[in-house]
């Protein structure tokens, strides 16, 4: 399904998501309020998701703004328009860094090959959880056809691809919470008993070095730990009406 009805949340009697089940942990009530209100992008998001749609090969069209920055009203006018048009406006050296991240992510032996891997960017998972009844969902970068073995794939843009700078995000932005709900997905709709879920970290400065990671065992079962509770408190909170 298209992103934007993705992110509508297209499940009847509403859905959690990782990136859900992540904020509930640190706040059911802003986790409310950020599903009622939605916070604008970014910036930095918005150059993220260009990387993903050239990367992928799918998502919004990407717009040129000739200008070094957003302060002339030319510049933030052609912004806004192209953000009401529901495409990526991008300053000329972003433009050219999201494309020349794409290249270099092609020539990459591990990371380019996952890619040409035969399989489908950006599908959509929608299951119920069998212990809490919440439903789920989970949008997949690229999605492999299985040849011995499902792969997941998911592409991150980061400032810091060493093996601490990975680490470092991985607990700041729960992305083990997010590889164990997205292989939980796979798991309950019966696509493979065994997935692999696998991140390609790129630098988003020059030389734009990738790093393909999987996540050692113990990373995966603190992160469904942590995503078991998560669905345990978005049932009491849709139960009871109260998110603290």
């Amino acid at each position: 399904i298209p992103p934007e009805q993705y992110h509508a949340d297209p499940v009847e009697g509403g859905s959690l998501t990782s990136s859900g089940a992540r904020k509930l942990l640190r706040c059911p009530a802003r986790f409310r309020h950020e599903l009622d209100c939605p916070p604008a992008p970014t910036e930095a998001m918005e150059v993220g998701s260009a990387a993903h749609r050239l990367v992928l090969g799918v998502g919004p069209e990407l717009v040129r703004v000739e200008a070094p920055d957003w302060r002339s009203s030319a510049a933030r006018a052609e912004r806004d328009r192209a953000r009401a048009e529901g495409k990526i406006p991008l300053l000329a050296h972003q433009h050219d860094a999201v494309h020349a991240m794409a290249a270099r992510l092609r020539e990459h032996p591990l990371a380019g090959a996952l890619l040409r891997r035969p399989g489908k960017p950006e599908q959509t998972l929608v299951w119920r959880d069998s212990r809490t009844g919440v439903r789920c969902r989970a949008m997949v970068d690229y999605l492999s056809t299985p040849r011995r073995r499902l792969i997941l794939v998911d592409y991150k843009t980061t400032s810091d691809a060493s093996d601490d700078g990975i680490r470092s995000s991985v607990a700041r932005y729960g992305y083990h919470q997010q590889a164990a709900w997205y292989c939980a997905g796979v798991r309950a709709l019966g696509l493979s008993d065994d997935p692999a879920f696998l991140f390609i970290f790129q630098e988003k400065e020059p030389p734009y070095l990738a790093r393909v990671v999987e996540l050692d065992r113990p990373a995966m079962e603190y992160g469904e730990q942590r995503n078991r509770r998560a669905l345990e408190i978005y049932r009491e909170c849709v139960e009871s009406g109260r998110w603290p």
